[in-house]
C-alpha cells in the first residue's frame, strides 16, 4: 500500500528571503524600464502636454506676448464668428481639403497601379515618384512652385502655346488655390507607397477568376481592387485629411500673411500665425488652434464612423 507523504507548508511556500528577492528584482526591472522611457516621458510632458495645457489656458486670456495674460473667458471663441477673416480662412481651408485630398489620393493610386506590374527600371520609377515627398513642404519648393506659375513663367508659356492665356496662376484669384492643390498632388509619394503595398496583398487568383468570367479592367478594379485595399484607402484618406488641415508653408510663401491674391490663399494656419505673431494676439491665436483641433477631431470621428460601411478587413464576417 502506497504511503502518502504530507507536504509541509515550509516546502510548498517560497521562503521569506526568496520572496523578498523576487519583489526586489521586479522593482529593479520596473525602475530600469522607466529610466529607458524617461526621454519619451519628458518629451511628452515638456514638449506636448505642457504646451497644450498652456495654450488651453491662454485661449481664455488676452495675451500679447509681453504683458501678463488677462482672463477674458470665452470672448476669444465668441469673437471668431464675427471675424470675417477667420470665416474666410475656414472657407478657404475647407475648399482646399475638399479638393486636395481626393486629387492627391487619386493620383497616388493611379501611379501605384502603374507601378504594380513588373517592368524594367521599376525601382527607378518608384524612387522618382517618391522623391518629391522627401522634401515635403519646404520654403524652397514653394518659392520654385510660385515662380513656375507666375505671369510669363514656365507654366504660363506652355499654356499660351496651346492658346490658353491665364496671366499667371499665382496672381489669379480663380487659379491660386488650384496651384496649391497641384503642389499637394505632386507630392504623392507617401500615399503611393502605401497604396503599392496594399496592391501587393491582393491575391492574383481573384483577378484571374474575374477575367475568366468576362470582367473588364474597370469592373475588376471596382469589384476586386478597391474592396481589397479599402483599409489602405481609409488610412491614406485619414492621414491626408489631417495633413491638409495643417498646410502652412506653401500657402504662406505663395500668398503671404494676407492670403494674396484677394484672400484666396488665406489658410486657417496662415491666419492663426498672423494673429499670434503678426498682431501679437496670442490668446486669440490659441483659441483658433483649439478650434482647429476640435474640427480635425470631429472630421476624424466622422471618417471612422463612415468607414463601417465601406472598409472591409480580411477575415471580417459579412
Amino acid at each position: 500500500m502506497a504511503t502518502v507523504t504530507p507536504i509541509r507548508a515550509a516546502d510548498a511556500a517560497p521562503s521569506g528571503a526568496g520572496h523578498r528577492r523576487g519583489r526586489a528584482r521586479r522593482s529593479d526591472d520596473g525602475i530600469t524600464g522607466y529610466l529607458f522611457l524617461s526621454p519619451w516621458i519628458l518629451g511628452v510632458l515638456l514638449l506636448t502636454l505642457g504646451p497644450m495645457a498652456t495654450s488651453l489656458y491662454l485661449s481664455f486670456t488676452d495675451y500679447d506676448l509681453f504683458d501678463t495674460p488677462e482672463w477674458v473667458g470665452l470672448d476669444n471663441y465668441a469673437r471668431m464668428f464675427s471675424d470675417q477673416r477667420w470665416l474666410r480662412s475656414v472657407r478657404v481651408t475647407a475648399l482646399y481639403v475638399a479638393l486636395a485630398v481626393p486629387v492627391k489620393l487619386a493620383a497616388a493610386l493611379g501611379v501605384a497601379l502603374l507601378l504594380n506590374g513588373k517592368r524594367r527600371g521599376q525601382g527607378l520609377y518608384r524612387a522618382a515618384f517618391y522623391g518629391p515627398s522627401l522634401i515635403g513642404g519646404s520654403v524652397s519648393v514653394a518659392i520654385v512652385w510660385k515662380t513656375m506659375f507666375s505671369d510669363d513663367a514656365a507654366v504660363d508659356r506652355v499654356l499660351r502655346a496651346f492658346g490658353v492665356d491665364t496671366g499667371g496662376w499665382a496672381g489669379n484669384p480663380d487659379l491660386s488655390l488650384l496651384m496649391l492643390v497641384l503642389l499637394a498632388a505632386w507630392q504623392l509619394g507617401a500615399p503611393m507607397v502605401i497604396f503599392l503595398a496594399g496592391l501587393k496583398q491582393v491575391p492574383r487568383e481573384l483577378y484571374e477568376a474575374a477575367e475568366v468570367d468576362g470582367a473588364g479592367p474597370w469592373r475588376r478594379f471596382a469589384s476586386i481592387t478597391l474592396p481589397m485595399i479599402s483599409p489602405v484607402v481609409f488610412f491614406n484618406l485619414l492621414m491626408e485629411t489631417i495633413h491638409s488641415f495643417q498646410v502652412f508653408t506653401s500657402a504662406y510663401v505663395v500668398g503671404g500673411p494676407n492670403g494674396a491674391p484677394a484672400g484666396t490663399t488665406l489658410f486657417y494656419t496662415v491666419y492663426l500665425f498672423d494673429r499670434g505673431f503678426g498682431d501679437y494676439r496670442m490668446g486669440y491665436a490659441s483659441a483658433m488652434a483649439w478650434v482647429l483641433l476640435l474640427a480635425v477631431g470631429l472630421v476624424t470621428a466622422l471618417l471612422f464612423r463612415s468607414a463601417r460601411g465601406w472598409v472591409h478587413y480580411s477575415g471580417e464576417k459579412a
